[in-house]
């Protein structure tokens, strides 16, 4: 029972990974998207990945406080919550075509995004033995990898 237990939550990780890839690898997509619809230069274009991986800088330290609080699972709750507000503040941005409201809700997801790994990361390497912990982080980096790629053609496909 203990190990279909570990299995089906390193599958939830493996999901968890899915959905870091595919919004991660969507920034690039959204670049041309933005840059013609909101009439920006290539300086203000670039500050699309600026926005999304700064999160990453000022939540590095915090994300750890918060999950010393809350625990992992609870940590990548919040963190999917998180990023679900910065993708609704989409709606709003597209309709009035807001290129700053684009970067704010780029940065709310990238900061859900750093809170998320921050828990995920450790999580896998604890769902089983020590020793095949690199394994299991490296089907996540698959997991990721794939998610990016299937991301870029869907989007792609659906905006051009």
């Amino acid at each position: 029972m203990e190990k279909n237990k570990t299995n089906f939550s390193i599958f939830i990780i493996g999901a968890l990974f899915f959905v870091f890839g595919f919004v991660t690898w969507l920034n690039n997509v959204l670049i041309p998207f933005l840059q013609t619809s909101c009439e920006l230069s290539t300086t203000q274009a670039s500050l699309v990945n600026f926005a999304f991986y700064i999160s990453y800088f000022v939540m590095a330290i915090p994300s750890s406080y918060i999950l010393k609080k809350t625990g992992f699972a609870n940590g990548m709750a919040l963190g999917l919550v998180v990023m679900a507000i910065g993708s609704i503040l989409f709606v709003p941005a597209a309709l009035e075509r807001n290129f700053v409201l684009f970067l704010v809700g780029l940065f709310i997801q990238g900061t859900g995004l750093a809170l998320l790994q921050t828990a995920a990361n450790p999580y896998v390497t604890i769902l089983g033995p020590i020793e095949s912990a690199a394994k299991r982080q490296s089907i996540m980096g698959v997991c990721n990898k794939v998610a990016g790629m299937i991301g870029i053609l869907i989007l792609y496909s659906a905006i051009f």
